[in-house]
């Protein structure tokens, strides 16, 4: 009763805050920051044309098509990503939560209770071969995404109940109510927003998973000029490009190529940065940014090194348990080798002490659980008491510390304990099953080399509770593979959040996604609390709500022991080359690539309508 009382009164709430007359944008909870014609005011709008930008990627890609499961597209491609290429309806700011303002569409119409959204589109929007975006693009990238596209992309679409062409330049989405509620979901519209648009005239009778690259035209301002496949992608600036006239692409996208280059592993490509083989260096490793980056070109003053405070999420790194594979389905059996893991003595004497232990799901952000509970989080939590772990509402989850070697040894023996109590015995130093005799043994698959030290590291404290854990490094095809299919035990993954997180929870932790090939619920959480947290999370209709869910949901991840939690580096490391110029560093905004501008470019260079 309390629940529905409390969801009654947030959509209230959202729908005195909504309007349905044309807008420039829409704010997933509370007002735009900015106004119709504002540029974004984390860019230098006087920014030069031209010049080149390199960057590095490691590992490879094997495909064009950045929508689909099969292959592993191009950095830069991606709609996740940049919009280089391809489009939205909508783009997003990088210094508010969740607010979208027009791109393709100029403005947009929006029902009071979210169940509709109408885009009305630039006339003056144009593919690169010069034919004008419609309706009918829109609608046949939402008909090919939601029945051909990513898992997550098919979730988020299946959820429209019609798309009316309404007129050629107007195309309105009306949504399907939520499951058991008489109420819309209030992020949907703006999910929409973000869809990529494709291109109707070329690709209507194109096998959609086996495009080519002739067929990667798209609307944005960069096509792709050179592809090796698996080596290296060059994108050109489109001088001609539509949209250079509109306030919020001042300042943005101002170099003339952007090349992707493609190496084997991170060492490799640490090398050709002091080289200068490319331009951007962000480093992850607190103890090689001590000691790799005194270089002749640091010393000399032509590379600049950054360490950026932000206020950004850091993102949740750490080992993740198959819990399909039975060794690792008893929670009991996750927590006791949690204790195994060594952050404190691993960042000791790896990594200068330079990280911090992550300890929330959502860490560096207002959305990390602290303390008790509160009472909307127990509220959201109502009617699920009996399947709660105990500590869930009254204990601030904080993973086991070892900040020496008695508080090591005092984990150590916690988890022989467990283990001992969930029926994995030592026979002849080698845990086991005391039903089935099988060892508790298990593999780590990495693709990064990077991460073997600290899988080796993790490995020798778990012999010495009896379980025995190889560490096997493949390359990045073979890694995509597996981990598409959940075919591993244990991995390491990075699960990157916003500021405002939604319906990509559902994707991240729900039953549903749990058994479908390609989603990020790496762990295979089925747990009918977390899915009714990212329901809530998804659809709460104020921002208040949103950080009470997110507080909830972590709670719930973090006490059902699905991950060893890792560490992250509350700065940004940057090391670049001093040829690029970029816009003051803001901790709200962090590293945007796309404000940045080549000081030896050619400034004469016409200024496509920025002036």
């Amino acid at each position: 009763m309390l629940r529905q009382l409390f969801c009654s009164l947030a959509l209230l709430l959202a729908i005195s805050k909504c309007t349905h007359a044309a807008e420039h944008g829409i704010a997933m909870h509370g007002e735009l920051k900015y106004k119709a014609n504002d540029p974004f005011d984390y860019v230098n709008v006087k920014a030069p044309i031209g010049g080149n930008l390199r960057l590095a990627v490691v590992g490879t890609y094997d495909s064009y098509n950045p929508y689909v499961i099969k292959g592993k597209p191009p950095a830069g491609l991606n709609l996740l990503t940049e919009k280089l290429v391809f489009e939205s309806l909508m783009m997003r700011s990088r210094d508010e939560p969740f607010s979208l303002y027009g791109l393709l569409a100029e403005s947009i119409d929006v029902a009071p209770d979210r169940s509709w959204i109408q885009f009305n589109i630039r006339p003056e929007a144009k593919w690169a071969d010069g034919k004008a975006v419609t309706a009918e693009d829109v609608v046949f990238s939402h008909t090919t995404l939601k029945e051909k596209g990513l898992p997550n992309l098919r979730l988020y679409y299946a959820k429209v109940e019609s798309v009316e062409v309404v007129g050629p330049l107007q195309v309105k989405f009306s949504f399907n109510k939520l499951p058991d509620e008489d109420r819309y979901d209030p992020e949907l519209p703006l999910l929409i927003g973000l869809m990529p648009i494709l291109p109707h005239h070329l690709w209507k009778d194109e096998d959609f998973e086996k495009l080519a690259l002739r067929h990667m035209v798209g609307s944005g301002p960069y096509e792709i000029k050179e592809a090796k496949k698996g080596h290296s992608i060059t994108y050109e600036r489109r001088p001609e490009y539509w949209g250079w006239k509109l306030p919020r692409m001042k300042g943005q996208y101002n170099f003339k190529t952007i090349k992707f280059d493609y190496y084997r592993n991170t060492t490799v490509a640490k090398e050709a940065f002091k080289a200068g083989e490319f331009d951007v260096q962000e480093e992850s490793d607190p103890n090689q940014w001590k000691n790799d980056y005194n270089f002749t070109a640091v010393k000399d003053g032509k590379v600049t090194k950054v360490e950026l405070a932000h206020q950004k999420p850091v993102g949740f790194k750490g080992f993740v348990f198959n819990t399909r594979r039975e060794i690792f389905a008893d929670k009991d059996v996750r927590l006791a080798l949690t204790h195994a893991f060594d952050f404190d003595g691993a960042n000791r004497l790896m990594f200068n002490g330079g990280y911090c232990r992550t300890r929330s799901y959502f860490d560096n952000t207002e959305l990390a659980s602290r303390d008790k509970a509160s009472e909307q989080e127990r509220a959201m939590l109502e009617g699920f008491e009996a399947q709660l772990p105990p500590e869930l509402l009254d204990v601030e989850y904080n993973p086991p510390s070892t900040p020496d070697a008695a508080a090591l040894r005092a984990n150590l023996n916690s988890a022989n304990k467990m283990l001992d109590k969930a029926g994995w015995i030592i026979k002849n130093n080698v845990r086991r099953s005391k039903k089935t005799n099988h060892p508790l043994t298990f593999e780590i698959l990495l693709f990064q080399q990077s991460d073997e030290k600290i899988a080796l590291a993790y490995a020798r404290n778990l012999e010495r509770i009896g379980v025995k854990a190889s560490v096997r490094v493949v390359d990045a095809a073979q890694y995509e593979s597996r981990r598409i299919n959940f075919d591993y035990d244990m991995i390491i993954n990075t699960w990157g959040n916003t500021l405002s997180p939604g319906r990509e929870q559902t994707f991240y932790w729900s039953t549903k996604s749990a058994d479908e090939p390609g989603s990020r619920n790496y762990a295979g959480v089925k747990d009918p609390v977390v899915d009714h947290l990212c329901n809530v999370l998804a659809t709460a209709e104020d921002r208040a709500t949103l950080i009470s869910a997110a507080h909830a949901l972590d709670r719930a991840l973090l006490w059902g022991h699905y991950v060893v939690p890792l560490f992250h580096n509350d700065k940004i490391n940057l090391a670049y080359w001093n040829k690029l110029g970029h816009p003051d560093f803001r901790p709200d905004v962090g590293i945007a690539l796309t404000t940045w501008w080549s000081k030896n470019g050619d400034k004469q260079e016409k200024n496509e309508g920025r002036g």
